[in-house]
């Protein structure tokens, strides 16, 4: 950073000389990760529901408090959960679809390079003539 000038005038964007890059693999590996951990939390994520709910129940019965705290933080656990399985899945189905979108994009750019380049020759013949 230079003298006198802050950090957003220096940074300002915009540049075309943009360094990130992402092929097919790394979107299908990050879905691929994103898939696994919400099968393993879906299959796996509430294996204490059952025991926690017991024993806040047999806990709030004998008039422990601590019954009451441990519904409370299995309300949340079950809330955050959720919140992961959510995100897992947004993110594996976004993968997905940027995948299948990005390919959509090339085929369109490539047929219009080439309907371009077909009406390129086209002109350049009526030129000869």
């Amino acid at each position: 950073m230079t003298r006198g000038r802050g950090a957003a005038e220096e940074n300002r964007g915009g540049g075309t000389g943009g360094d990130l890059a992402v092929d097919d693999q790394d979107l299908a590996a990050v879905g691929n990760s994103a898939f696994k951990l919400f099968e393993g939390l879906g299959n796996h994520g509430r294996d204490a529901w059952s025991s926690s709910q017991t024993a806040a129940k047999d806990l709030t019965a004998q008039e422990f408090e601590l019954g009451g705290a441990l519904q409370v933080v299995q309300d949340r656990w079950e809330k955050s959960l959720k919140t992961r399985l959510d995100a897992c899945a947004h993110i594996s189905n976004h993968m997905d679809f940027t995948k299948n979108a990005h390919a959509g994009d090339e085929y369109f750019i490539a047929t219009t390079v080439s309907s371009i380049a077909t009406l390129d020759k086209g002109f350049d013949e009526g030129v000869k003539r």
